[in-house]
């Protein structure tokens, strides 16, 4: 028998040793994977803190949007003496209005025969070197919207604030009540001066 006990007996330390080997390596696994996933959410959460400022950018411009793509009116082409002396003057101007949305095509079409008229007063009154400068065609639009809006019935603030600096603080918390102005711009489809 102790022959056979020295055999188990040898037989077990090697057992012994392998069980210590096998929780060594299994230990070493073990943080190895929990290093591996501590990299890996500290990377995702710095790339994810990276891509939020990204985000940020893009969050802006959606909001700035519209909600609704306008409606665009196309006006007829008008032929229109100018003011210069001589009266030998004139521009042919195609205008395109940029609106809210299709309800607001509807009321501008009812007012069209005034709208047309006063465009063809404001034009006229200004002369050719007036026209051909980009100010000229800035202020002609604006003026447009302005006539428009004062013809619907709504409420120009940024000609408010140009008559009356001091005021304007006060005006523009007045306005801030109106409703938006749904003429959002004067598109130029065709500008002839002669």
């Amino acid at each position: 028998m102790s022959a056979a006990a020295a055999t188990a007996d040898a037989s077990e330390a090697p057992k012994k040793k392998s069980k210590k080997l096998l929780f060594i390596i299994l230990g070493v696994v073990v943080l190895a994977l929990i290093g591996a996933g501590a990299a890996l959410f500290i990377l995702k959460k710095n790339t994810a803190e990276g891509e939020e400022g990204d985000e940020d950018a893009p969050a802006v411009v959606e909001h700035s949007k519209p909600k609704t793509p306008p409606t665009f009116l196309p006006l007829e082409n008008m032929v229109i003496n100018l003011a210069d002396p001589g009266g030998n003057r004139f521009v042919q101007v195609g205008l395109t209005l940029q609106l809210q949305d299709a309800a607001t095509e509807t009321a501008v079409k009812s007012y069209l025969p005034k709208i047309r008229s006063n465009v063809l007063v404001l034009i006229s009154q200004r002369t050719a070197d007036e026209m051909l400068q980009a100010k000229g065609k800035e202020k002609l639009a604006n003026d447009i919207i302005a006539t428009i809006s004062h013809e619907m019935g709504y409420e120009m603030p940024e000609a408010d604030e140009a008559d009356d600096h001091d005021a304007a603080p006060r005006k523009k918390k007045k306005k801030s009540k109106a409703p938006p102005n749904p003429v959002q711009a004067v598109l130029f489809s065709s500008f002839i001066v002669q």
